[in-house]
């Protein structure tokens, strides 16, 4: 007979939950409840008063900094944000959301689902390896690589939020983020064990390959030693940038095969990741470079760094990469902001282009003109004219500037207000109308067209032709577009490429 324990929550809530431990991890024993919309976890150690009041800020104060602001529903799809607290046999547990049913697998692994993951949930880690891609995922499981840069912007926003109301993750790693490349979402969890600098230290240190070197270097230290680095909003980033680097790459930025001590591996480990760490792709070091002659067929072409180097992420995210892994990598403070990497997302998501084969595991890729523009992931020619629109804002009355920034054209392309206006920029603040079309590319009959849904102010600057709303504009190299007058507005100068 099922056992149904019934408390009342911090905040008054009536909780129910099946007395049956469903699932466990280093720290926490979690609980169903009846109607699986949310659950229950109970923290093994004896309920403390530090413990207590840390809980208590994560499920009042602070939750309410992330979700009672502007924008403050949009992370409900981000965040499993604890909601309230309750005590059970002298333990205090913490009540979460369900995760939603697009992180649990629906098709399984290959053969018959050999590894028994289907209904499980969607760690990270089965989707950063090119072996457990190749090896044990149902291909309708994987996605593409669009989706893949659509889950990163999803995690470098969610970071940013944190961030910015002073808050460390502390764990950032693939064991606690969900992700779903068919839809392109991505959720963080374990928000219970959030750092407050100065308030709460970490439960714990992080989770291997993302903890950062200057914490891996210190580890040794007793935890109150002030040379001890701890997890922190700077060790976060390291995290991040971690992520970001292998779910678009599929490989560890730090794992090459240089050899510190060949006497002994967990030294050789505790140097690798900390001290004497060093970017796989370091342009003039080598040393660490993977070698891909040991490469196993399963991990190709992917740990050839050669064939598919990081600089195939485009313009924005390549000097990024370079900050986290380069110069940030042993100073935390050079590090790239999740705010930084949060806008060259979105700036490289507006570079990419589809693959003209339809057998391209990928199908996305960044273009880029300053070589013959080739799919890097199965290596096939683009062939025909791309109009690129380069993008300049009003900075003053009558004078724009350029705003590093471009945007790739491919048929049925959308255009967004966050295009024709420098001040709207897509994320959590979206009103619902500036989440709505303004317009669209189509190729047709060999000619390339903008389709005017919602811009009363388009014109073709040469012309002095006004494009009316419901109507289309061929598009020609070297033209000038006004899509948006007054602050902020943006003009379009087009590029038709021909390859």
């Amino acid at each position: 007979m099922t056992n149904i324990v019934r408390l009342t929550a911090s905040d008054g809530s009536a909780i129910e939950f099946i007395d049956e431990i469903k699932a466990s991890g280093a720290m926490k024993d979690v609980y169903f409840s009846p109607n699986k919309r949310y659950v229950v976890a109970f923290f093994r150690k004896k309920n403390d008063d530090a413990l207590k009041e840390r809980l208590q800020l994560i499920t009042g104060q602070y939750r309410e900094r992330i979700f009672g602001q502007k924008g403050g529903d949009y992370w409900r799809g981000l965040y499993c944000w604890p909601t309230a607290t309750v005590e059970y046999q002298g333990k205090i547990g913490v009540v979460m959301p369900f995760y939603a049913s697009h992180f649990f697998f629906d098709y399984g692994s290959k053969q018959n689902d050999m590894l028994g993951i289907k209904g499980k949930e969607k760690e990270g880690k089965w989707f950063a390896s090119p072996s457990n891609r190749k090896k044990f995922l149902d291909e309708r499981e994987l996605g593409t690589w669009l989706h893949h840069l659509k889950i990163c912007l999803q995690i470098a926003r969610a970071a940013r939020r944190l961030h910015a109301a002073g808050l460390a993750h502390s764990d950032l790693s693939y064991k606690n983020v969900l992700v779903d490349p068919i839809t392109g979402s991505a959720c963080l969890i374990d928000l219970d064990g959030l750092v407050v600098p100065d308030k709460f230290a970490p439960d714990v240190v992080g989770t291997p390959d993302f903890i950062a070197p200057e914490c891996v270097k210190t580890a040794y230290l007793d935890r109150n030693d002030p040379k001890r680095f701890l997890p922190s909003i700077r060790t976060d980033e390291h995290a991040l940038a971690v992520l970001i680097y292998m779910y678009l790459l599929y490989r560890h930025p730090l794992r090459g095969d240089k050899v510190h001590d060949t006497k002994d591996s967990q030294r050789d480990e505790l140097l690798m990741m900390g001290e004497a760490a060093l970017f796989i792709e370091h342009p003039t070091d080598s040393s660490n470079r993977i070698k891909i002659e040991y490469a196993k067929a399963a991990e190709l072409p992917w740990k050839d760094t050669q064939k598919l180097p990081y600089t195939l992420t485009g313009a924005y995210l390549s000097p990024l990469f370079e900050r986290a892994f380069i110069q940030g990598l042993h100073h935390p403070n050079l590090r790239p902001s999740a705010d930084e990497w949060e806008h060259a997302l979105v700036k490289t998501v507006d570079l990419i282009q589809p693959c003209s084969n339809v057998a391209c595991e990928q199908k996305w890729y960044v273009f880029s003109n300053s070589t013959k523009p080739v799919c890097p992931f199965c290596d096939t020619p683009f062939v025909g004219v791309l109009p690129v629109l380069n993008l300049y804002s009003s900075q003053q009355e009558g004078r724009f500037l350029p705003d590093n920034q471009r945007l790739m054209v491919y048929n049925n392309q959308s255009l967004y207000q966050w295009h024709s206006n420098r001040l709207v920029f897509p994320n959590e603040r979206l009103t619902p109308e500036q989440k709505k079309r303004v317009g669209y590319f189509v190729f047709h009959q060999q000619q390339w067209y903008l389709v005017n849904e919602a811009l009363p102010d388009l014109m073709d600057v040469g012309t002095k032709q006004n494009i009316a709303i419901g109507e289309k504009l061929a598009l020609v190299d070297g033209q000038k577009l006004l899509l948006a007058c007054g602050e902020g507005g943006r003009l379009v100068a087009v590029q038709m490429v021909s390859c």
